[in-house]
């Protein structure tokens, strides 16, 4: 068949292409933060669950370049494409080999698919979910409970890796309300009850660990949250853009009819649909993230594949083919453009942060590549820290009170023990001493410049922690540490080490 030999070449086009931009395009910091957690596994993390740190753990142990750690992500596409590919003929009576086909292309070139190469906690939760979801769909053609624990098993997988995943068992539960069948019921019992150890894993390192999942999933990262007009604009816009723009015209349009040539399960279209309208809800207070839907993205295809005419589907898989051609032509453009191009922009200084890693290390060599290693290396944001460290191979702190994001430095530095020491702080915008005086026996600063971006070294001699707790670490205590009476906890890092004798709550 000509699509079967058009799908099979454009898997391995596109698969190329993300090769090559996974190992040309730096580590960024989001992800710089989660190789940190692979190198130094645990049970669970800061401000979220502990999946990505495991297999980041175990991609670590082979290589530490960036094509290969992004290579999960790299997959995803080709890898739930042909997964929509095996399974439509399982979950779907009499679908053709065409919509099977076209169903895989539109998973492979839904847009984010064509360049998302960058690792996130997403990146297992959508194979998580995905898989869960299509097994959730099969237990739901005739409630076969191997099926549902399957859909269980997998939704785990899901619940480790993100709260997201608190959406997909919401659906779950919905299709359930919708079919009212005692099989239904109890397929649900069965994939619910696969979460326990999950979730029992999660409350038991956050007790140990001052919460700081729930503080900072539902206290912490919403304080600019509130009604909005703006909000659910972007979001709309946002949701016309990853499922592709005519997407959403197409599945008005088609609502109500499907293919001819196949059954149509209604389960899909809970999983297709649902999580898009609760994303849609809660958009009227706070702004929904891109990589927030990834996860529900191939359910919206499938479901719309089996509405289409075949006379629809072509024209729709064309405007893929044509929209992924589109991203792909403009990559490679501004990949040929000099680094200056973007020297006008305020994120220019970052840019070079993570584009010139070697000009940097040359920079700081002399602090901290000497028999005597007496500088401590640091910035002011956890970003940049993670940017800079992963750069180096070497960890790199942060200094001062940062942000409500990526606090997992808080479980990693011990400020006790840098008593005394010389700390280096990289900035990218000038300081001002007395914010740093007050904590140092001496302070002096001197600034460089590279490709036009200019970075300050705030040199800090004999660490002078009392005032810095007192100054700083109190500060971050209140504000991110307010914990509520009602959750138990057993230990915390915070109050533990730097505040004996005082717990952590509101």
């Amino acid at each position: 068949m000509i699509l079967g030999r058009q799908f099979a070449a454009l898997l391995v086009l596109t698969l190329v292409f993300r090769v090559w931009l996974a190992a040309a395009f730096p580590i960024t910091g989001d992800e710089a933060y989660f190789i940190w957690w692979g190198w130094k596994p645990d049970w669970g993390f800061y401000d979220h669950p502990p999946m990505i740190g495991w297999w980041l753990a175990a991609l670590l142990t082979v290589n530490d370049e960036e094509w290969w750690l992004r290579m999960p992500v790299i997959l995803q596409p080709a890898v739930l494409a042909l997964s929509v590919y095996w399974a439509l003929p399982r979950l779907v009576a009499g679908v053709s080999e065409e919509r099977r086909l076209w169903a895989a292309v539109l998973v492979l070139l839904a847009p984010v698919n064509v360049w998302n190469v960058f690792i996130t906690t997403d990146t297992p939760l959508i194979y998580f979910s995905v898989f869960s979801g299509l097994a959730w769909i099969r237990a739901a053609r005739d409630d076969d409970w191997r099926w549902y624990l399957a859909a269980g098993l997998l939704l785990a997988g899901a619940v480790l890796s993100k709260y997201f995943a608190a959406i997909l068992g919401f659906a779950y539960l919905v299709d359930v309300l919708r079919r009212r069948k005692s099989g239904a019921f109890a397929g649900l019992a069965i994939a619910y009850a696969c979460t326990l150890p999950a979730l029992a894993l999660m409350a038991w390192w956050n007790s140990g660990h001052c919460w700081p999942n729930y503080m900072f999933n539902f206290v912490n990262r919403h304080e600019d949250a509130g009604w909005s007009l703006k909000t659910p604009l972007l979001y709309a816009l946002t949701l016309l853009y990853v499922l592709g723009p005519p997407v959403l015209w197409l599945a008005w349009r088609n609502r109500r009819s499907a293919g001819a040539d196949c059954s149509f399960p209604a389960a899909l279209g809970t999983l297709a649909w649902l999580p898009f309208l609760l994303f849609a809800m809660l958009s009227l207070v706070k702004q929904i993230g891109l990589h927030w839907l990834l996860s529900f993205i191939p359910f919206t295809l499938i479901w719309l594949t089996l509405r289409l005419t075949p006379g629809s589907l072509r024209r729709l898989g064309l405007f893929f083919a044509a929209f992924a051609t589109l991203h792909i032509a403009g990559i490679l453009i501004v990949s040929r453009l000099p680094l200056e191009t973007w020297q006008k922009t305020r994120l220019y200084d970052g840019i070079v942060l993570s584009f010139e890693p070697q000009a940097l290390a040359r920079e700081l060599d002399p602090y901290y590549k000497n028999e005597r290693r007496d500088w401590v290396l640091a910035m002011d944001g956890y970003s940049n820290a993670v940017t800079l460290g992963y750069n180096l191979r070497q960890y790199v702190m942060v200094f001062g009170e940062a942000s409500s994001h990526a606090r997992h430095d808080d479980l990693v530095t011990d400020f006790r023990t840098l008593a005394g020491r010389n700390i280096l702080i990289l900035r990218k915008s000038e300081p001002r001493l007395d914010d740093y005086r007050k904590y140092f026996r001496q302070v002096s600063v001197d600034s460089f410049e590279i490709r036009g971006a200019r970075f300050w070294r705030v040199k800090g001699e004999g660490f002078d922690y009392p005032a810095y707790r007192d100054g700083v670490l109190a500060t971050v205590r209140q504000k991110y540490y307010a914990l509520p009476a009602w959750l138990p906890q057993t230990a915390c890092y915070m109050c533990d080490r730097y505040f004996p004798g005082e717990a952590c709550r509101r």
